[in-house]
C-alpha cells in the first residue's frame, strides 16, 4: 500500500506566516497554557511540511532523530512483520515522533500519513534549547510519553492475547474436527445400515422358523457374544486367520457373497464349530440370512459405539475449554491447580502429540482461592514456553507438591536451556529470543504479573537439557484481593 509512496525527504519544506502557525499551536491542547514568547519560539524553531496522504514518513529501522507536532492531518504506524495491525495512531493536536527523555533510538514500523498532513518537525538538535527556552515542556512531554507507552504496551499485550486466542482456536478446532468426522461417518454409515438390517430382517420373517427355532438363533447369537466378551476379542492375526476359515466354511456350506459376513463374523470370534450349531438350527438359505442378519446387527451397534466415543470427546472437549475458561462462574474460585494443569494439557493437545508428557502430582493437595482463568494463562504460557524449547518434540515434565505453606508448581523441559547471560531478561517486557512475528515477548511478563497478583513468585533455573519455571503460590490467598 505505501511501499511505492513519496517520501518525507522529497518534499519541500513550506513557511506559512507566522501568525497563523501560531494560532495553530494555541488551539492544541499539550501547549495549553504556554506563553505568548514561547508559542513564538515553537513557531520560529521549526521545519514546517505539509504532506500529502499516503506518504512514507519513516521506515522500520530508522533512526529516530526528530519530534513531530501534528497540527492537522493523521499518520499510522504499522509493525513491518504484520502490517495488519496498526502499531500506533498519531491525530492532529498530538505530538510523536522522538521525544526529550525518550530512550527510543529506532522506529519500530513504517510511519506514513493517512491524509493530508501538516505537521512542525523539531529536530532533536534543538530538545536542550527547547527545555531552557519552555522550562514547562519538560512535564508536558512526560507526560505525553508516559501516554504513549501505555497504549503501546495495551496494543502489544492485545496483540499477544489474540495470537494466543488463535493458537487456541486452532488446536481446538483440529482437536474436535476429529470426533466429529468421526460421528459424522458413523451417523452416515448407520443410515445406510438400518436399511440393509431391515431387508435382513424382511428376509428372516419369509423363513417362517417356528417359536423354537427362533429363541435357538436367538441363544445362538447370545452365546456368541458372550464368547467375545470372555475372549475380549481376537487380535488382528487372529482375526484374520478366522476369516479365512469361516469364508473356507461357508463356501463349503453353499452361502454365497461370504465376503459381506466373513470379516463381522470375524471380528467377533466365530468359529467354524459354532457356525456347524447354526446349520444344525437352520437349512442352507436360513443360514446365509441369519448371519447376514447377525452381521448387520454387529456393524450398526459398531457404528453406534463410534458415535458414542466421539461425541463424548467432543462434550470432554467443550467441558475442557469451559473449565479453562472458567465460563459462566465467579472470577475467584476454588481452585484445583491440578485440573487447570490438565485443562491447558487439553488445550494444548496438538502440539502434544510427539511429546511425552509426565505429571507428578502430589496427593490430598489444597484448593487455592483464584483466578481461574488467569492461572490457566499462566500454565499456558509456561507450557508453550516448553514446547518451543523443545520444539514440539520431546520431553516435558510437570510437578506439583506443597511446599510449606506454599503450593509449587514445577514445569521442566529437557531443551537446550537458556543461556546464563539472558536468565535475567526473560521475564523483561517485549524481551523475546524468537524470530520477528514469532512472539512479543509478553509471555513471561503476563506469568509474571499474574502471579505477583496472587501474592506468589516465579523463579527459572536452566542447564542444557533441564529447564524448570518455578511457580509458587500462597495456599492462604485471603489477603491477596
Amino acid at each position: 500500500m505505501y511501499s511505492a509512496s513519496p517520501t518525507l525527504a522529497a518534499l519541500q519544506e513550506i513557511h506559512s506566516p507566522l501568525p497563523e502557525v501560531i494560532a495553530a499551536l494555541r488551539r492544541l491542547t499539550p501547549l495549553q497554557g504556554l506563553t505568548d514568547d514561547e508559542f513564538l519560539w515553537l513557531a520560529t524553531h521549526c521545519r514546517e511540511y505539509c504532506i500529502p496522504g499516503g506518504t512514507t514518513l519513516f521506515r522500520d529501522g530508522d533512526p529516530a532523530a526528530e519530534m513531530m507536532i501534528l497540527v492537522r492531518g493523521e499518520i499510522h504506524v504499522r509493525r513491518s512483520r504484520n502490517l495488519g495491525d496498526a502499531l500506533f495512531i498519531g491525530r492532529s493536536g498530538q505530538i510523536t515522533g522522538l521525544l526529550p527523555f525518550s530512550r527510543m533510538k529506532t522506529y519500530g514500523g513504517v510511519g506514513y500519513t493517512v491524509a493530508d498532513t501538516w505537521t512542525l518537525i523539531y529536530p532533536k538538535e534543538l530538545f536542550p534549547e527547547m527545555l531552557e527556552a519552555i522550562p514547562s515542556m519538560a512535564n508536558r512531554l512526560v507526560g505525553v510519553l508516559l501516554d504513549r507507552v501505555r497504549e503501546v504496551t495495551r496494543i502489544e499485550q492485545q496483540t499477544e492475547k489474540l495470537a494466543a486466542l488463535g493458537k487456541l482456536a486452532g488446536n481446538l478446532a483440529h482437536e474436535l474436527n476429529n470426533p466429529a468426522s468421526a460421528a459424522q461417518r458413523a451417523a452416515a454409515g448407520i443410515l445406510g445400515e438400518l436399511r440393509v438390517y431391515g431387508n435382513q430382517k424382511f428376509r428372516l420373517g419369509t423363513l417362517c422358523l417356528d417359536d423354537e427355532k427362533l429363541r435357538q438363533v436367538q441363544l445362538w447369537q447370545q452365546s456368541v457374544r458372550e464368547a467375545y466378551r470372555q475372549a475380549g476379542g481376537p487380535d488382528a492375526i487372529e482375526s484374520s486367520n478366522h476369516e479365512d476359515r469361516i469364508n473356507r466354511w461357508l463356501a463349503d456350506h453353499g452361502v454365497e457373497e461370504t465376503w459381506k459376513i466373513s470379516s463381522e463374523l470375524a471380528e467377533w470370534g466365530v468359529t467354524p464349530e459354532q457356525l456347524q450349531t447354526l446349520s444344525e438350527i437352520v437349512d442352507t438359505k436360513g443360514l446365509a440370512i441369519v448371519l447376514a442378519q447377525f452381521a448387520s446387527s454387529t456393524r450398526a451397534e459398531r457404528m453406534t459405539e463410534a458415535m458414542i466415543d466421539s461425541t463424548a470427546r467432543i462434550f470432554d472437549l467443550i467441558r475442557a475449554i469451559k473449565d479453562y475458561s472458567y465460563m459462566d462462574q465467579a472470577p475467584i474460585q476454588e481452585i484445583d491447580v491440578r485440573q487447570g494443569l490438565d485443562n491447558t494439557l487439553a488445550m494444548l493437545q496438538l502440539r502434544l502429540q510427539n511429546v511425552q508428557v509426565t505429571r507428578e502430582y502430589a496427593e490430598d493437595l489444597p484448593c487455592i482461592s483464584a483466578y481461574g482463568s488467569e492461572l490457566n494463562q499462566v500454565w499456558t504460557a509456561l507450557l508453550e514456553n516448553a514446547l518451543d524449547a523443545i520444539e514440539d518434540h520431546g520431553e516435558i515434565r510437570i510437578q506439583v507438591a506443597l511446599s510449606g505453606d506454599l503450593l509449587l508448581i514445577e514445569v521442566w523441559d529437557n531443551g537446550p536451556g537458556i543461556p546464563p547471560e539472558l536468565k535475567d531478561r526473560v521475564f523483561e517486557p517485549f524481551f523475546t529470543t524468537k524470530a520477528p512475528g514469532k512472539g512479543l515477548g509478553l509471555g513471561l511478563d503476563q506469568v509474571t504479573r499474574i502471579v505477583r497478583k496472587h501474592r506468589g513468585y516465579v523463579r527459572l533455573q536452566s542447564t542444557p537439557g533441564a529447564t524448570c519455571f518455578q511457580v509458587r503460590l500462597p495456599v492462604d490467598q485471603l489477603q491477596a484481593y
